[in-house]
């Protein structure tokens, strides 16, 4: 059935609606905690959309090489955020953008043979690295609800009835809301919080005027890429998650628009991923994944067009010009970002322990994983200097909770699924 120009946009623009607190709540947390300026914020979400959006096309865009060419849209994953965070802490922006840039490399590398490499990395395994993700980002969410670290009025009333009202008003939504509107009750429920902020006084409108309103996008932008094997661990361990569940998303992409898929189809889909990860870290923007949420969309609605999905990431890439709507984006209350932060990082949670959900527990090997990888990525966490007198070099795989949990995860399911399997047969 032909469809309108019209007709087209609007499908593709609720695409964008459905996927657009995702996107701009990644560049606000990894920008707030590494206290960026409004200038430099506002960059980073005017870039992140732009490559959601180029990301978008080249996964739609199927040739021999890459692109899985299915109605897919592509953005930051959320299990980025934490390592992000550690890495800028640890050893500064131009780090975050060498491990993102070398981590989309080895995804090329290793997107032929990953169908293979798979096997390390079963739902025990995910579903733990998940969780502990998930685990280490609620903290930020709390501090923001209360107004942020270092704000004095941190705790206050007025940031409380904010964070508190806009998670309310997300729940509400999911309750009694149904199809589009409850796909995008994040984002309504940044806006609501917004306007309800601006009658608290707590909205400042001068980054907007003083955001141009276009400019291109420049490599580079924080400086040449810095490479640290501890940071190239990390980013490499998020690509591999992301891998293993871009796997299900296709998948069960494949199913709704009857395609099946096969290896190679996975391949060029793993491959366009790869690409996209590199063009994010020369551009200084993020890794980037397939995002499931635009997939219930496509159900949803019932519309499998990739011109809808072309449509989309033009939309972004138009979007990723214009600094003042990302300027836009800067004034949202810590607070109101806080509420809907806690709803979306207890989503990826939810994740692991929907992951984990598929693992065989009456296996008791199964439940010590669980219980020593995610006690391990917590425990380092909450306390980074565990292993302060160790060797630099081994300090390299323990000095991030994730890193040091998910290699946890990786070696006990070896010693003791391997050994289980053998016992059994």
């Amino acid at each position: 059935m032909k469809q309108s120009k019209g007709k087209i946009f609007s499908l593709g623009f609720q695409h964008v609606l459905a996927m657009y607190a995702g996107a701009i709540i990644v560049p606000l947390i990894v920008g707030g905690a590494l206290n960026l300026t409004h200038e430099q914020l506002t960059y980073i979400i005017s870039i992140d959309l732009f490559m959601c959006g180029v990301a978008t096309l080249l996964q739609i865009w199927s040739n021999r090489f890459f692109g899985i060419g299915l109605p897919v849209v592509l953005g930051c994953t959320f299990t980025a955020v934490a390592p992000m965070i550690s890495i800028g802490q640890d050893f500064g922006m131009t780090s975050i953008y060498g491990a993102i840039i070398t981590s989309g490399i080895i995804v090329l590398l290793i997107s032929r043979f990953f169908g293979k490499l798979i096997n390390f990395f079963p739902p025990i395994v995910t579903g733990s690295v998940v969780t502990i993700i998930g685990l280490t980002l609620i903290p930020v969410a709390i501090n923001d609800m209360a107004g942020g670290v270092g704000n004095p009025e941190f705790g206050s009333y007025s940031n409380l009835l904010l964070s508190f009202g806009v998670l309310i008003f997300i729940i509400f939504l999911n309750r009694y809301a149904t199809g589009f509107l409850r796909a995008v009750s994040i984002l309504l429920g940044i806006v609501v919080g917004t306007i309800v902020a601006a009658f608290f006084g707590k909205i400042d409108l001068s980054p907007v005027a003083e955001a141009g309103w276009f400019h291109v996008a420049q490599p580079f932008y924080f400086g040449v890429p810095e490479f640290h094997i501890s940071s190239i661990l990390t980013m490499t361990l998020v690509a591999i998650v992301s891998m293993v569940e871009s796997t299900g998303v296709f998948l069960a992409l494949g199913k709704i628009c009857d395609k099946e898929i096969n290896e190679k189809d996975l391949t060029k889909g793993y491959r366009a991923e790869g690409i996209a990860t590199i063009l994010g870290g020369i551009f200084q923007a993020f890794p980037y994944t397939t995002y499931s949420q635009n997939v219930g969309l496509v159900e949803l609605s019932g519309v499998k067009s990739r011109k809808v999905i072309a449509t989309a990431g033009g939309i972004l890439i138009i979007l990723g010009l214009l600094p003042k709507v990302a300027a836009l984006t800067t004034i949202i209350p810590t607070a109101v970002l806080g509420g809907a932060m806690l709803a979306m990082f207890g989503m990826v949670v939810a994740s692991g322990i929907r992951i984990l959900s598929q693992v065989d527990f009456t296996n008791q090997y199964n439940l010590l994983i669980v219980a020593i990888s995610v006690g391990i990525g917590l425990g380092v966490t909450v306390q980074p200097d565990l292993f302060a007198k160790l060797p630099a070099s081994i300090r390299i795989l323990t000095n991030n909770g994730i890193v040091a949990g998910s290699l946890t995860a990786i070696f006990l399911n070896i010693i003791l699924n391997s050994k289980h399997k053998k016992a059994t047969t």
